[in-house]
């Protein structure tokens, strides 16, 4: 666990009720992508858990984007802050998307604000010359973010439930032949659901990794609150915390209820 100070250097809107919040530590840190912060919200007792939010983007070793959804108050009030203001934060955090360097073409599905952590996943694996295809599905067009971003490093299509943007249906439509087919590795992020159709999807055709999204307390693995259950390498069963062993796990391990 490592705390840091960090200051805020810039935050906007992305899409409906998603922000993006670029902040600045005051010394370099290491990270992976796929890891995520632990960010303190308010002033005093009011909100007594911090909030994770996924690494969406790295400038460097000091600078970063995350995106999230303003669903609450801890939220909102993380909206109101300004350029200049400081953050009390831990990370990051976790375990992130490990990278294979012989790939030569990786797949990337992302939902709603399961996007986010693809965006600097895919640039780290263009670096490696992994060429980059991504899927990203949102409920409409309003919801839709970061697909210029994605598109720098690769094709994208993504996918609407109402058929406003892109084409109509969820991300598993979207997985047909074309796309799929010459894909060494998936890599995942999204809704539970959504993770449960890509493992029985794609999980026999090729390897893959899935961030899981749980709910998490201290964010460091001692609450135990965000425990998932995963099969073990003996063929039994075992509960992992999201928040130290994962977020992200090969989805074999995972076992959806």
């Amino acid at each position: 666990m490592r705390r840091v100070r960090v200051r805020v250097v810039d935050q906007h809107s992305v899409a409906r009720n998603v922000c993006r919040l670029w902040i600045e530590a005051e010394s370099p840190v290491s990270w992976t992508p796929g890891q995520f912060f632990h960010i303190r919200v308010g002033e005093g007792t009011e909100h007594v858990l911090r909030r994770p939010i996924s690494l969406c983007e790295a400038a460097d070793d000091r600078r970063f984007a995350l995106v999230y959804r303003v669903i609450g108050a801890g939220t909102r009030w993380l909206a109101d802050r300004r350029p200049g203001e400081p953050l009390d934060v831990l990370g990051p955090l976790g375990k992130g998307f490990p990278l294979h360097s012989g790939d030569r073409r990786a797949l990337l599905v992302g939902g709603g604000v399961g996007v986010p952590p693809l965006v600097q996943l895919a640039r780290e694996l263009r670096r490696q010359g992994t060429a980059v295809i991504s899927v990203v599905g949102f409920r409409e067009a309003a919801d839709v973010m970061l697909v210029e971003e994605l598109a720098a490093r690769g094709q994208v299509r993504v996918v609407t439930e109402d058929g406003s943007a892109g084409t109509r249906g969820r991300v598993t439509d979207a997985l047909t032949n074309d796309v799929v087919d010459g894909a060494d590795r998936f890599y995942a992020c999204g809704p539970t659901p959504m993770l449960r159709a890509l493992q029985e999807r794609l999980g026999r055709r090729m390897p893959g990794y899935v961030s899981l999204e749980e709910r998490m307390g201290c964010g460091i693995g001692v609450c135990m609150g965000c425990a998932h259950l995963c099969r073990t390498p003996d063929g039994g069963t075992a509960y992992r915390r999201v928040c130290t062993d994962g977020p992200v796990f090969p989805v074999e391990e995972v076992v959806f209820s």
